[in-house]
């Protein structure tokens, strides 16, 4: 999720496992650790465009990081003057938490996180609530803005922070149920207008789980409709050709990555001797129209052959509907 989430969730553990001891200082050290993850993209510029797509929600995201990690930022906290009297194994705990709850926040989004790194390089993706919720943050928000100020010398400061984390627990839960309510949906609606599909891809957009798009892949194309779970409209879906065969005239592992990274869902066009690709699995927001041509959504990855025989790897974003 975004930087500010994931540094709040952070500061909550560590005003919750810490605060007590050693006051606000726990919910600053908390924060610093939960961004740690994301620091991957500090790298990025090292890496070619190609690398670049497996790098962010790498190995830093991965459950063997989290570990290893964990042993080394509580073996640098126990030799400082705040922590050093804290237990070592209290002192991992809180690190692992951390480090750990970063992880699997991402893995609740549509990007894709390789958690499972070194030993498989598959992306868990949930897909049951958007990368940036509100809805998610503010409990988590209010309550440890209260641990810290109004309750900050109680000895019940941990209190409004707890309270703050189950009510963003309770809602994280409930985006599950309303996923799920969403793919019955969307399979009903799917059957009803007689489209038969291999997978079924549905992800949340915008704040509070309301807004979904719906992505039914066939053997050669997408179907791609929109969902309110307020209005519960009727679903219209728009096809579009997967156009894979575009795939086969560039480099088989600049191909390979790019599916990969989609998860098999993904449409393929041809503009100006360039090859587009569109990924639905990580950048899901919406259909844009232009004129007579219409793009599946906004970001695009962009293949532009070379004299050489090589290929420039780039990336565009389609402006917003008009």
């Amino acid at each position: 999720m975004d930087s500010i989430t994931q540094a709040t969730l952070g500061a909550v553990i560590g005003e919750t496992m810490l605060g007590k001891k050693i006051g606000n200082k726990g919910a600053v050290i908390g924060a610093i650790i939960a961004t740690i993850p994301d620091l991957d993209v500090v790298l990025l510029p090292l890496y070619s465009a190609l690398e670049r797509i497996s790098i962010h929600r790498g190995f830093s995201h991965s459950i063997l990081f989290s570990f290893i990690g964990a042993f080394l930022i509580a073996f640098v906290l126990s030799k400082i003057k705040w922590t050093k009297l804290i237990s070592n194994s209290k002192l991992w705990l809180f690190s692992w938490l951390a480090l750990f709850t970063h992880i699997l926040l991402d893995a609740f989004t549509t990007y894709g996180t390789q958690m499972l790194l070194p030993f498989s390089n598959y992306r868990v993706s949930l897909d049951n609530i958007n990368i940036v919720d509100p809805i998610y943050t503010i409990p988590l928000l209010v309550g440890l803005i209260l641990s810290l100020s109004i309750y900050r010398n109680k000895t019940t400061r941990i209190k409004p922070t707890v309270i703050g984390l189950v009510i963003s627990t309770l809602y994280l839960v409930f985006t599950f149920g309303i996923k799920h309510n969403v793919n019955n949906t969307f399979r009903s609606k799917l059957k009803e207008q007689g489209i038969s599909y291999n997978n079924l891809l549905t992800v949340p957009v915008g704040i509070g789980s309301v807004n979904w798009y719906g992505v039914a892949k066939t053997d050669s194309s997408l179907f791609i409709g929109k969902y309110n779970n307020l209005k519960q409209d009727n679903i219209v879906f728009t096809e579009f050709p997967i156009n894979d065969y575009l795939l086969n005239t560039i480099d088989d592992e600049l191909a390979s990555t790019l599916k990969w990274f989609s998860n098999g869902f993904y449409t393929v066009v041809e503009s100006d001797g360039k090859i587009r690709l569109y990924n639905m699995q990580c950048d899901m927001q919406g259909i844009r129209t232009y004129g007579n041509y219409k793009a599946p959504t906004a970001f695009y990855f962009e293949i532009t052959p070379l004299s050489d025989g090589n290929y420039n790897l780039s990336t565009g974003m389609h402006k917003k509907e008009q």
